[in-house]
């Protein structure tokens, strides 16, 4: 059973006590990310989040890695466009040392002026490394041709020019303006004393200032855009992308079922189609990111630079099928036990616990129940995977992009 409790302090506490596991995981999750940050401060949060590990009050970088090796934890962290979460997973005998060490971190990180300068060269060696995986490159690239004048646009990595200007000082400003007791929650799932981790956190919190200023998100009308990137690659990389729905859309579940059948596991239909009848790609799926205010669903497939105009009229062939014949009550049911399974496998870690329930609770202010959760999904039926399927079947609402060797009319081959 999930349980929430508000903190003295005022932040929220997520708990899922697991009796029968030996170990927990405990996650600082605040709602701030890319989408906080402006052309100056571009990567901002990704950088804090490095900075994170790089030294306190109490502990050198070293340290802090030694001292986590010391009582056998994990710990990591990670940026969105939407919140940033730091979290350490650890024997059930040593959760208490294992939350010290990570409030440690989150509350007094020096932000040296060395280490800042050397994490900022380790970025930039990161975003050199994306753009040398295209498939990592051209996701970025949909996102920024889908979301294109609105807050989510920009890469989470953020800008080699704002970064540069980014000082301890901006960073501390940064922390202490969207750091706040409004937007920072806690998450904590496996075997642990609740009344002993709500004691231990609660007096940490109070330094956090209470609120921070709601911004308006400021969206713009969605129109299709095209780009191609000419490089020096092996294949070429497609990803076609149009707006979805938000996360919390009450479509949500009917969308993931639909994306299942589209492109979302080894029977799906572009897989079927573009891999095992037409042989054009190794890889090929589509995926759909949901956000608190906006949705993108996008189509990638990587392929050889002459079966590019073949791979796309396949793709469109297949959206064709969908607006057509819509789907079969067979790749209803059998979407819904393949997003049912992966959803439950995902529960069987405490990680995955932690992470459901801290998302949820960062986003969008409640939890679920997994009772709940299996439910919504029984409950797609026929007519909800037709509702949805006039969000993504029709070619001409797709912006597009591809990495490849040579320059090429892509509109042109999507619309023609």
């Amino acid at each position: 059973m999930i349980k929430t409790k508000k903190l003295k302090c005022g932040v929220m506490l997520v708990f899922e006590h697991i009796p029968y596991v030996q170990s927990a995981s405990f996650g600082i999750w605040t709602r701030t990310g890319s989408l906080n940050e402006n052309k100056k401060t571009a990567g901002i949060s990704h950088l804090i989040e490095h900075m994170m590990f790089k030294g306190t009050e109490n502990r050198s970088a070293k340290e802090i890695a030694k001292d986590a090796d010391r009582i056998g934890s994990q710990m990591n962290a990670f940026t969105g466009k939407e919140m940033t979460c730091y979290y350490i997973k650890s024997l059930a005998s040593n959760i208490e040392k294992s939350i010290e060490l990570i409030l440690d971190m989150f509350f007094n990180s020096l932000y040296d002026k060395k280490e800042l300068a050397k994490e900022k060269h380790v970025i930039y060696e990161e975003m050199k490394m994306y753009e040398d995986v295209p498939e990592e490159d051209i996701h970025d690239i949909i996102g920024e041709l889908v979301f294109h004048g609105n807050p989510l646009a920009p890469s989470v990595i953020g800008t080699k020019t704002a970064l540069s200007g980014i000082t301890r000082n901006t960073i501390k400003d940064y922390i202490k303006t969207e750091y706040t007791k409004d937007s920072v929650f806690v998450s904590i799932a496996g075997k642990f004393d609740e009344e002993e981790i709500a004691g231990l956190i609660d007096g940490k919190f109070s330094a956090l200032s209470a609120k921070k200023e709601k911004k308006q998100f400021i969206d713009v009308p969605y129109s299709s855009k095209y780009k191609v990137k000419v490089k020096d690659v092996e294949q070429t990389h497609i990803c076609l992308g149009t707006r979805s729905i938000k996360l919390n859309d009450k479509r949500y579940y009917a969308f993931a079922v639909l994306n299942n059948i589209l492109g979302g596991s080894m029977g799906a239909r572009l897989f079927q189609s573009i891999r095992e009848e037409k042989g054009l790609a190794y890889s090929v799926y589509s995926s759909n990111s949901s956000y608190v205010d906006a949705g993108m669903f996008n189509i990638y497939a990587g392929v050889s630079h002459d079966k590019v105009h073949e791979t796309i009229d396949a793709i469109k062939e297949e959206l064709f099928k969908l607006k057509k014949d819509g789907v079969t009550v067979d790749e209803l049911t059998t979407a819904k036990e393949q997003i049912k399974g992966g959803y439950i496998f995902s529960l069987e870690s405490v990680n995955g616990r932690m992470f459901a329930n801290g998302k949820n609770m960062t986003l969008l202010g409640k939890v679920f129940e997994p009772t709940e959760v299996i439910s919504n999904i029984d409950k797609v039926s026929m007519d909800d995977i037709e509702e949805v399927s006039s969000l993504v079947h029709n070619i001409e609402d797709y912006s597009g992009a591809l990495v490849t060797n040579r320059k090429v009319d892509l509109k042109k081959w999507m619309l023609g």
